[in-house]
């Protein structure tokens, strides 16, 4: 239902827009004429629309201009002019009688837009995100920006979906020195109610004069740029996946030990074409000899979470409850585990990140070298499991590691006596290995991009994914992870609150470093290179 009441006659320069209060619009609508501009998330902001501000609509008959909004005679309709004191204010009490130019005006405007259009309006502008307020972007812009901090020349916007302001300019100072007077005139200004980030330019091809690139400063609030909190459902979820990688940590001691088990447990672990179910009864005696090896996994795991905790912790960053992801040949996958605060700089973001990968690697380098020389120790033949040769071609790092350890007598035989270690080693050092794979919000990535910017990760996020897809990297894993990165991780970490200042040539160096070490764990070794190292391949005359 709707009735028209109360237009004014506007420049032309003005603007439509609609107010949803629920089902109906709000009193009064402020519609002013509309530029046509439909923005990229197919939300309307503007519409063409003649010299007519709109205050509020009810049209009874349900046909816009077609009922008594569009009939001369209607009692109910009344249109007020207003001076233009009165119309920048929105304010009229002076009624009189509309002329005819008016009249047919109104009535095109409800014969342009139907009720579904109208409701379709409606609908869009729910979904469209608040914006900031614009008399707070005015007494920002007044008391932050000026000749001494950053002169701005532009605004467009900023953020996700275009809710906030992004102020383009000059800078006028050290743009360190300046972020801090800025944030400090904020508060002063509207108090804990926005964050200000200092970013690169977009689309800014030149240098700012005084070295390094062309900032801007973008501006949202506070409700929409912290990350929301961890949900009771994610807490019940994050316990379920915990609980399912123990499950698989212990398949994973289970199996290491195939060569104890007895023919028809192998037969239906080992061929999907026997749909036979033993007795599970059966690996009751081998639960005990797989516990260590699922608790090395496990405590891997642990350590990484526990590295990102403590380098957290003194930076006053939330982390979010990890979500393990098991898997049952490594036992697990990792996992995933959000930032819950606003990074306050790239430094913070590329420590927090190398942290869990750097404690679990200790961890699972020390169970791997720990492993190979009890292999090589006569006295604990007892504990030893045999495997395949073949394995050590899985890892060109690992298997070069085990090849000078063990030997080449040891790694050329048809199968290897290995401790349980060996196996939780490798098995810790491939997650760590995939984390730090350079691509979306893994360690890697995030560490990534914090040295080196969003622009080198999405370079390099696009090479590890062709490198997944050929199977380069991971062997027969890669397609698991790759479609474990596209589904869950393959969004790039939100930029800082000081998303410019770089980290610094030491941390780069440690970046490129690890990454590189990741790759050489994940590169599989081909036969012919396998028989040149000594890795791995059985030889037969």
């Amino acid at each position: 239902m709707l009735t028209l009441s109360s237009c004014t006659l506007l420049p032309l320069n003005s603007e439509f827009r609609f107010h949803p209060v629920r089902r109906s619009f709000r009193t009064p609508i402020q519609c002013h004429r509309l530029n046509s501009h439909v923005s990229k998330w197919g939300k309307l902001k503007r519409v063409e629309f003649d010299r007519f501000r709109c205050f509020s609509i009810n049209n009874k008959d349900g046909v816009d201009g077609e009922g008594e909004s569009g009939n001369n005679n209607d009692s109910k309709s009344n249109v007020t002019t207003a001076s233009p004191e009165e119309d920048r204010g929105f304010n009229s009490d002076k009624s009189t009688t509309p002329s005819t130019s008016q009249r047919s005006s109104l009535s095109s405007l409800g014969s342009a837009y139907n009720n579904f259009q109208l409701d379709s309006f409606k609908l869009m502008e729910l979904l469209e995100p608040e914006t900031i307020d614009p008399a707070d972007v005015k007494l920002i812009k007044d008391k932050l920006f000026g000749y001494s901090t950053f002169w701005v020349t532009k605004e467009d916007p900023f953020g996700e979906l275009g809710e906030g302001v992004l102020f383009i300019g000059n800078l006028r100072g050290k743009r360190e020195d300046v972020f801090s007077i800025l944030q400090n005139r904020l508060v002063e200004a509207t108090g804990d109610k926005y964050n200000l980030f200092m970013v690169e330019e977009p689309f800014s091809y030149n240098p700012d004069p005084r070295g390094g690139p062309r900032v801007s400063f973008g501006l949202l609030r506070k409700e929409v740029s912290k990350p929301e909190a961890t949900t009771l459902w994610q807490y019940v979820i994050a316990s379920l996946l915990f609980f399912l990688t123990i499950g698989t940590s212990v398949e994973l001691g289970i199996a290491s030990q195939i060569n104890r088990l007895p023919p028809e447990l192998v037969k239906f672990l080992t061929d999907p074409k026997y749909m036979e179910v033993p007795d599970m009864k059966l690996l009751y005696p081998f639960l005990d000899s797989a516990l260590p090896l699922a608790y090395g996994v496990l405590g891997v795991l642990l350590f990484h979470e526990v590295g990102h905790i403590l380098a957290a912790f003194p930076k006053q960053i939330k982390l979010s409850i990890p979500f393990f992801i098991p898997h049952i040949t490594l036992g697990s996958f990792g996992a995933i585990t959000q930032f819950k605060s606003i990074l306050p700089d790239r430094s913070t973001q590329v420590d927090i990140s190398l942290a869990g990968p750097f404690a679990g690697s200790v961890l699972s380098f020390s169970m791997f070298a720990v492993g190979l020389l009890l292999s090589s120790n006569p006295d604990a033949a007892g504990d030893l499991v045999q495997v395949p040769s073949t394995l050590f071609q899985g890892s060109l790092l690992l298997g070069l590691i085990s090849r000078a350890t063990l030997g080449y007598a040891a790694i050329h035989a048809a199968t290897v006596p290995i401790h349980p270690l060996v196996i939780a080693g490798w098995c810790g050092l491939t997650i760590q290995a995939f984390n730090m794979l350079p691509v979306g919000c893994l360690d890697g990535g995030r560490s990534m991009q914090g040295a080196f910017g969003k622009g080198a990760l999405i370079v390099f996020s696009l090479i590890t994914y062709s490198l997944l897809g050929l199977g380069v990297l991971g062997g027969p894993l890669s397609l698991a992870w790759g479609c474990f990165v596209i589904f869950a991780q393959r969004t790039p970490e939100k930029p800082c609150l000081n998303d410019v200042t770089e980290v610094g040539t030491w941390r780069q160096t440690f970046v490129g470093v690890a990454i590189f070490l990741a790759v050489l764990t994940l590169l599989p070794v081909w036969d012919e290179l396998a028989d040149e190292l000594g890795i791995g391949l059985v030889t037969t005359l």
